[in-house]
C-alpha cells in the first residue's frame, strides 16, 4: 500500500482525509517548498543511493530544523532500510523517507499519544504554559472553541495575571466562543485564580477547565516556583490533575523552541506541545526534533489565523504536508 493511501486511513471520522490533508498541505506550504524542492533536486542529481547522497540528505534535513540528533537517527534507519530492501534507485527514496519520518515520530508508541487526556467523569484540568508572544492565549481560545463544538462544557481561568492585557485578551476569546472566564485583578496570585477557576468549574458542572499561566517568568527558579505552586493547588482540589500540561511553542523560532521545551519540562510535567505558526515557517521539521529529543508528543499545530486552523496533530498528515507535491498519486 502506498504512503498516500495509508495516510488516508489514518484520520478520525470527524473530518475526511481530504479535508485534513488539504489543511496540512496549505498550512505547510513554506516548509514544503523549501524541503521537498531540495529533496527533488537531490534525487534528480543522484542516480544511485550512495554515501554522498546520504550526506546531502543529512544537510537538507538539518536545514529544515529536524534537529541533529533526530537526523542522525533517521539517516541510520534509512541506511538500514536501503540495505534491507536493496534499494539502488534514488527515486524510491521518497516513500522510504516519508515512512521513516512517521516511524521515528511514533517510535513504537500508539497513535493515541496525540489525543488529549479528557476524563470520562469529573472535571478535566488542562494547564497551558509558555513564554509571552508564542500565541498561548489565542491557542487557549481556539482550543476552548473546539472542545465546545465537541459538546464539552468549558471554563477558562485567567491565570496570566502579570502580562498587561492578558486577562482582557482571554475575556475577548471567552465572548467570541461563549465560554465563561474566571478572573481576578491584574497582579493577583495566579494560584488563587486557578483555585477560583476549579471551584467555579465544579459548581457549574463543567467538563473541562483550561488554565492560562504567566509567561513572563525570566528565570528557571521563578518558573519552577510559580508552576509548582499552581500544580499543588490543582492536585489538592482535583486529585490526579492536571490531566494535561500543554506547552505552547512558536514554530518560527526553530531551535529556540526546543530550548524552551527543555526549560519548561524541568519546571512542569509537560504532556503535550501546541506548536503555533507552523504555516509561517520554512523550518517545520522542528516538530520531529521536539518529539524525538524531548519525547513529548505534539498534540496541536497552528496552520493559520482562523479559529478552525488549530488542528489536532497527525504525524501522517504532517509528513504528507512535507511531501505532498512529490507523493500525490495521479487520479486513476
Amino acid at each position: 500500500m502506498s504512503f498516500f493511501k495509508k495516510l488516508k486511513q489514518s484520520f478520525t471520522k470527524t473530518e475526511s482525509a481530504e479535508e485534513v490533508s488539504d489543511k496540512y498541505k496549505k498550512g505547510m506550504e513554506k516548509t514544503r517548498k523549501s524541503f521537498s524542492g531540495r529533496i527533488n533536486d537531490l534525487i534528480a542529481r543522484y542516480r544511485s543511493v550512495d554515501e554522498d547522497f546520504f550526506e546531502e540528505l543529512e544537510e537538507v534535513l538539518i536545514t529544515a530544523d529536524v534537529g541533529v540528533t533526530t537526523v542522525m537517527d533517521l539517516i541510520d534507519e534509512l541506511k538500514m532500510e536501503v540495505k534491507r530492501r536493496n534499494i539502488k534507485d534514488t527515486g524510491e527514496m521518497k516513500e522510504v523517507i516519508s515512512e521513516k519520518l512517521v516511524e521515528i515520530y511514533y517510535d513504537g508508541e500508539a497513535e493515541e499519544i496525540e489525543a488529549l487526556n479528557i476524563q470520562e467523569e469529573g472535571l478535566t484540568v488542562i494547564l497551558v504554559v509558555g513564554v509571552n508572544g508564542v500565541g498561548k492565549t489565542t491557542s487557549i481560545g481556539k482550543l476552548a472553541n473546539q472542545l465546545k463544538q465537541e459538546g464539552k462544557h468549558v471554563v477558562l481561568a485567567a491565570g496570566d495575571t502579570f502580562r498587561a492585557g492578558a486577562i482582557e485578551q482571554l475575556e475577548v476569546w471567552g465572548e467570541r466562543t461563549g465560554v465563561e472566564v474566571i478572573k481576578q485583578g491584574a497582579g493577583s496570585d495566579p494560584a488563587a485564580v486557578i483555585f477560583d477557576g476549579i471551584k467555579s468549574a465544579k459548581a457549574r458542572g463543567a467538563d473541562i477547565l483550561i488554565c492560562d499561566t504567566a509567561g513572563r517568568l525570566q528565570n528557571k527558579v521563578n518558573l519552577m516556583n510559580e508552576l509548582s505552586k499552581v500544580n499543588r493547588v490543582i492536585e489538592r482540589e482535583v486529585p490526579g490533575a492536571p490531566h494535561e500540561v500543554l506547552l505552547v511553542l512558536d514554530a518560527t523560532t526553530g531551535q529556540n523552541a526546543l530550548s524552551q521545551a527543555k526549560t519548561f519540562s524541568e519546571a512542569a510535567n509537560v504532556s503535550g506541545i501546541v506548536l503555533t505558526k507552523l504555516d509561517g515557517t520554512a523550518k517545520g521539521g522542528i516538530v520531529l526534533a521536539i518529539r524525538n529529543e524531548m519525547n513529548i508528543p505534539v498534540k496541536y499545530v497552528g496552520l493559520g489565523e482562523k479559529v478552525e486552523d488549530l488542528q489536532h496533530f497527525n504525524a501522517h498528515a504532517f509528513v504528507y504536508g512535507l511531501f505532498a507535491d512529490i507523493l500525490e498519486e495521479p487520479e486513476e
